[in-house]
């Protein structure tokens, strides 16, 4: 427990010190108000991309559901913002977001998590589909097929960088506790882990509850970012998105998946003057990089600071004694 404590104290500090970095960037205008736009499209994403990694790297689930969780956040944070402007609106909209996740994802989690593959991945796919559906056709809520739109736009950058850092720290501490483990023992082998007494469906349900909650807390910001949701917005592809990076990166590497949004982010971004056909080169990459490196760019490799860390200190008592 100290241990993790320790590493938590250290993880802070490098945010706080990522924190300054870009706080500097942003006031020396070298980040201006476009660039701005990017970087928050790539702090969600990692987010996003953080939360569905526990769920398909740690859990072994292949979920393609994370559109319909980002949707309940959006649509939760942008209602409650518009109801009540002000940050209230946007943390009440978040906390009723991550309600409702959770208990979709209790009842989406209970019966699918036993299915494996490719059943699994239709199944969520079809949960998804169902939420946008009901978005769609609840329009005394969600205003139907049009959306919503003038949402108080109440986020900020420095909003969405808090909310990465305690979602990632949620993420990594579940990971790395006795739970995070017997989620792992699950991924290894389900058999030989229900045979020492593991409840393989409480640790896929856990893993999956925390992935939907992420995705909420997303959903969240980026409504009350960008000022519009529709539910077109939360399609199929969004989901697909999301599973690039996380492929991209190295299913199972949380730091891939930094790496990988912040590097197809600014792709992205650098490919906009090309119109269309920076479709096709921003395809032909990801292509070439799956076949150069089909484990995703840093496999299941991490950045591990608060371990390097004790390991200088540990070299340093060392040396002093």
């Amino acid at each position: 427990m100290q241990r993790l404590t320790f590493r938590n104290a250290i993880w802070l500090l490098v945010a706080i010190a990522g924190y300054a970095f870009l706080f500097a960037l942003i006031k020396a205008r070298i980040i201006n108000p476009f660039y701005e736009i990017t970087l928050v499209t790539v702090m969600i994403n990692i987010i996003y991309a953080v939360g569905l990694n526990l769920i398909l790297g740690v859990a072994g689930q292949f979920s393609l559901g994370h559109a319909g969780f980002i949707a309940i956040g959006a649509y939760a944070g942008a209602i409650a913002s518009i109801k009540i402007p002000g940050m209230q609106g946007l943390y009440i909209g978040m906390g009723i977001g991550v309600l409702l996740s959770i208990v979709v994802a209790l009842l989406v989690g209970i019966p699918t998590l036993r299915l494996k593959g490719d059943y699994l991945a239709i199944a969520t796919l079809g949960v998804a589909e169902i939420i946008r559906v009901l978005i769609n056709n609840m329009r005394e809520i969600t205003n139907g097929p049009a959306g919503i739109s003038g949402i108080p736009l109440t986020t900020t950058w420095q909003i969405v960088y808090v909310c990465l850092v305690l979602t990632t720290i949620l993420i990594l501490n579940y990971v790395y506790s006795s739970a995070g483990r017997a989620t792992y023992a699950v991924l290894q082998d389900e058999i030989a882990a229900e045979s020492m007494g593991i409840n393989i469906t409480k640790y896929k349900v856990l893993a999956f509850i925390l992935g939907a909650v992420t995705a909420s807390i997303g959903g969240t910001l980026s409504a009350t970012y960008i000022g519009v949701v529709t539910p077109g917005d939360f399609s199929f592809v969004k989901s697909i998105d999301i599973l690039i990076i996380v492929v991209f990166g190295g299913i199972g590497s949380f730091t891939g998946s930094f790496v990988a949004a912040i590097l197809l982010g600014v792709l992205n971004t650098l490919l906009q003057p090309y119109g269309q056909l920076r479709m096709i080169i921003y395809a032909v990459s990801l292509i070439l990089i799956m076949i150069f490196r089909p484990g995703g760019l840093l496999g299941t490799k991490e950045l591990r600071v608060g371990a390097l860390v004790e390991h200088l200190l540990g070299k340093k008592r060392e040396v002093t004694s």
